[in-house]
């Protein structure tokens, strides 16, 4: 079952929008689905589905709300594209993290999940390292995080398990960011680092020319092992 719901920021001043896939029985846990530049399009809400249909509880939030809510464009159609990066440029990201945190605190408490994870792809991707330090989320995965190498003064933050899904040939993560990645993250006790050799950007996308079926299926199958794990 799918809806769209209403959660009250942090300041208890405004709401925000989520879409919300629930399973068919009492969910084994909750996952927050963190967007990319797109918006919560057809491939986030997608990814929703398939964890509702892995058991899980699967929630995105809105996070652009503040510069124009309800945004879905396709990173296959340029203009849309362009209008996703200016979005990401005025995105502010300290504030998104409160979002996530507001959404964590609803599915304990509205929804009665105490476990909740978090998976984030591209800009969701650099949120979900983010929400693992600054969060107290249970366990969190990020695929193609972008930027990451300028928040490691920030790792001895992470108290709960973080898995990264880096593609190595990613025309927005160079390989000197990769590397500090690694150097940084590799001895993290709560840290899994996994390379993709010559896979690009967006590789895990649901929908659209980005997708790689056979590593996308591999670095999904890790994933859910890894919920199964830390969200058990």
């Amino acid at each position: 079952m799918t809806d769209t719901i209403s959660i009250q920021n942090l300041d208890k001043d405004a709401n925000f929008k989520a879409y919300v896939a629930r399973p068919a029985d009492t969910p084994k846990a909750a996952i927050v689905v963190i967007q990319e530049i797109f918006g919560v399009n057809a491939g986030i809400r997608r990814k929703c589905d398939k964890l509702a249909e892995d058991g899980y509880l699967a929630i995105a939030p809105d996070l652009f709300w503040q510069l124009e809510p309800g945004v879905e464009l396709d990173p296959d159609i340029e203009p849309e594209f362009e209008r996703a990066l200016d979005l990401m440029n005025k995105f502010d990201q300290d504030e998104g993290i409160r979002d996530i945190q507001a959404t964590i605190d609803f599915v304990r408490e509205q929804e009665n999940v105490a476990k909740v994870g978090a998976v984030g792809y591209c800009l969701g991707g650099r949120l979900a390292y983010m929400t693992a330090s600054r969060t107290d989320i249970d366990a969190t995965v990020g695929y193609y995080g972008v930027g990451i190498d300028g928040l490691l003064d920030e790792k001895e933050a992470i108290a709960n398990p973080l898995m990264l899904h880096i593609p190595t040939e990613d025309g927005f993560v160079d390989k000197e960011t990769q590397a500090a990645m690694h150097k940084g993250l590799d001895d993290h006790p709560k840290v899994t680092l996994y390379d993709y050799e010559g896979l690009d950007h967006g590789f895990a996308t649901e929908v659209g020319k980005r997708r790689d079926e056979v590593a996308a299926t591999k670095a999904d199958a890790r994933s859910a092992e890894f919920f199964a794990k830390h969200l058990g």
